[in-house]
């Protein structure tokens, strides 16, 4: 079951935890808004969806939708790239025959909107891709190397998401199979390679599965290594900083203007990762803590792989 929701910023708390347990109790100072916040189309149902993020300025909401289903192969008639307002009106809508399986996304200072496609098609002519396209749709760049999966400068194997830094580089998780690249690459603005750190593994510096990007005020990077339970944070070289692994397993995040973060779990549960409960957990960076949970809905979370929310942005008004 997939869920389209809106959850409100309520008031301002500070809690302190240990940060080495699961935080499954913390408060929840968000209420839910009831019913599909952001209807498509034709009243046609969303399907599932990892990407979703906010505009430069915070005021509108971009969201990718993969056909109705889990995947768009074979799907090339309908738009799955949307913006919406405040209200969850559609303000632009595209993409039509893009995308096989659209994962990541972020939006950029210009407003270009960054997209991974982390599966192929049959005829191998789309996916394992991070595209660059102007806010109304027009492709601008391509990084990788289209149905081409590999670990090369201008190759990647299921790319899971992308960020674009202030000063223009581009960030992206290399890749969602298990194993498999397990890497973070970085290019710059006008898309040449710069550099690239990770490899399949638990210690400091290498991933199994990074799924999901975030970047702080102060420029480090944050990098939810999903299937070692941790997210990891490094300077733009590469450099490691430090780790958590009182967040669950991170499928998305979010860092808002104060620092906070917001991680999304989607697939914790008895055997992945015993006790800790899904749901969004919101930490302040600085020490660690857990200051707010946001339950999954799903009561099944030992039987199901995945539940509810996976992508997770933060609006200017603190809207989830």
């Amino acid at each position: 079951m997939h869920y389209t929701a809106v959850l409100v910023f309520a008031a301002g708390l500070a809690f302190t935890a240990t940060a080495s347990r699961a935080q499954n109790h913390a408060p929840n100072p968000f209420r839910m808004v009831e019913g599909v916040w952001a209807p498509l189309p034709d009243g046609r149902a969303w399907g599932s969806t990892s990407a979703v993020e906010v505009s430069a300025n915070g005021d509108t909401i971009w969201a990718v939708d993969r056909c109705g289903e889990n995947d768009c192969e074979g799907i090339d008639d309908l738009d799955v790239v949307f913006e919406f307002d405040r209200d969850g009106q559609i303000l632009h809508q595209w993409g039509a025959g893009r995308f096989v399986w659209p994962h990541g996304v972020d939006v950029d200072d210009e407003g270009n909107v960054w997209i991974t496609d982390a599966r192929a098609n049959e005829a191998g002519t789309k996916g394992h891709t991070v595209q660059k396209f102007s806010a109304d749709g027009v492709l601008l760049m391509t990084l990788g190397t289209p149905g081409v999966a590999g670990r090369t400068n201008d190759s990647f194997d299921q790319p899971t998401d992308v960020l674009v830094a202030p000063s223009g580089d581009v960030f992206v998780s290399d890749s969602h199979s298990d194993p498999g690249n397990d890497r973070i690459v970085k290019f710059s603005a006008s898309g040449q390679y710069l550099t690239e750190w990770g490899k399949t593994g638990s210690e400091q510096g290498e991933f199994r599965t990074p799924h999901a990007l975030a970047m702080d005020s102060a420029g480090l990077l944050y990098v939810g290594d999903r299937r070692n339970r941790r997210v990891q944070v490094f300077q733009q070289d590469g450099t490691f900083v430090r780790e958590f692994y009182n967040w669950g397993r991170a499928s998305g995040l979010a860092i808002d203007s104060a620092d906070r973060i917001y991680i999304a779990d989607s697939e914790s549960n008895y055997v992945r990762n015993p006790g800790f409960k899904r749901g969004i957990r919101v930490a302040n960076i600085s020490d660690g803590f857990t200051i707010a949970f946001i339950a999954d809905p799903e009561t099944r979370q030992d039987e199901l792989g995945t539940s509810a929310a996976e992508g997770v942005a933060v609006d200017s008004e603190g809207n989830v």
